[in-house]
């Protein structure tokens, strides 16, 4: 699957658009040049941002504290940067 992503100095940005509350979670695939990420943790206290942010550091082999989110912490659709790769 070819993931749509920007490079930056410091890593790769990614725009994603999330699934809370789903059965499974993982990357389900890529719709309108965003990444499509099925979470099981409701969208409550952060809980589904932190799941995020666990499934897209497997996935991309890299530590939890590598990846942050940039922007849309209360929305469906964030901007995710991942520091110290430059592909993914």
């Amino acid at each position: 699957m070819q993931i749509p992503y920007r490079k930056t100095k410091d890593g790769v940005v990614i725009e994603v658009k999330v699934e809370p509350r789903s059965s499974k979670k993982g990357i389900s695939g890529v719709l309108d040049n965003m990444l499509k990420v099925k979470l099981t943790a409701p969208p409550v206290e952060g809980e589904a941002n932190e799941q995020l942010i666990e499934v897209i550091a497997e996935a991309a082999g890299v530590r939890k504290s590598s990846v942050r989110i940039v922007r849309g912490s209360s929305s469906k659709r964030k901007t995710v940067v991942i520091k110290g790769i430059e592909t993914i």
